[in-house]
């Protein structure tokens, strides 16, 4: 495909010819990207991608508070900090997903050379750190304490769940197996096994529990981020999505290939959503967790 014909080269080419002509001066703000989106008819992807190439450019600067505007002598650029460089960092992983995170895109977010980056983040694996501590950080776990230990680990991991439903590239950026020292995730992890402590659990058994159930949210929290692409790439919800292909599903349970899945499928009240399949399985997760400690306090340690 030429990529003369692109969709978000030829906006780019048209907002080129409005700064040109006058019609957007310098300080003034160009379309947002939703702005973008309604204009054009184009994806969100497509509408960040316009704003990306004007800044790299150097006829955009994005301006905190703001939004994007035409670069010139009306934009000031702030003091470069680590901070504003991670911030910068998850606002562009909270729209685009984190493979869209790099050196240079934050700069053109930013207004900046590549290279002064370096000056406040080694690379990309510090800076996936950095935005893991940050989001972590910016919803710490809850002062309040429920009584119960169960009670404590479903308001723990739901908030996690909610952390991750803002953040959904936040599952790919850790790892259970090789963990990373982030020291406001810890908080988290050390407010799960503060539940359990007191119930006659070993240190073993406690750190098992908990690095179980931190997989499962991590599982469940994985498809977040493909379902969001989708649909800023697309426009179509999961929902829309599956009624464009009833048509296709009907014609596999006619086949009569999966006999107890149709028939699954078919009832009436069948409700999914990944939320629900989380509120499922969390309470499963905590049913196996009350069978261990029942064991335990029965003097069984199998």
């Amino acid at each position: 495909m030429d990529r003369g014909g692109a969709p978000y080269l030829r906006i780019v080419e048209e907002l080129r010819r409005r700064i040109a002509g006058g019609e957007l001066a310098a300080g003034d703000r160009l379309p947002s990207t939703r702005q973008i989106v309604q204009e054009w008819g184009v994806a969100m992807a497509t509408a960040s991608k316009v704003l990306s190439r004007l800044q790299e450019e150097g006829l955009a600067r994005a301006v905190p508070g703001v939004g994007t505007v035409v670069a010139g002598a009306r934009t000031q650029v702030q003091d470069l900090t680590r901070q504003r460089i991670v911030r910068a960092a998850v606002r562009i992983a909270d729209e685009e997903g984190l493979a869209a995170v790099s050196m240079r895109r934050i700069a053109a977010e930013l207004g900046v050379s590549a290279m002064s980056l370096y000056r406040h983040v080694a690379g990309k694996d510090e800076l996936v750190h950095l935005m893991a501590d940050a989001v972590y950080g910016d919803d710490p776990p809850a002062e309040r304490i429920p009584r119960g230990w169960r009670e404590q680990l479903e308001l723990a991991l739901r908030q996690q769940w909610r952390i991750h439903r803002r953040h959904s590239w936040l599952a790919r950026a850790v790892s259970l197996t090789r963990p990373e020292f982030v020291p406001n995730g810890m908080a988290h992890t050390d407010r799960l096994l503060r539940a359990l402590d007191g119930l006659g659990l070993d240190a073993n058994a406690m750190m098992h529990a908990v690095l179980s159930l931190l997989s499962y949210v991590r599982g469940a929290a994985v498809s977040l981020e493909a379902e969001e692409q989708a649909r800023t790439e697309t426009g179509i919800t999961e929902d829309d999505w599956m009624v464009a292909r009833e048509g296709e599903l009907e014609a596999l349970f006619a086949s009569g290939a999966y006999p107890t899945l149709a028939k699954v499928v078919g009832e009436p009240g069948l409700d999914l959503d990944l939320d629900s399949v989380f509120e499922f399985g969390l309470r499963r997760q905590l049913d196996g967790v009350g069978v261990l400690v029942a064991r335990v306090r029965g003097g069984r340690r199998d």
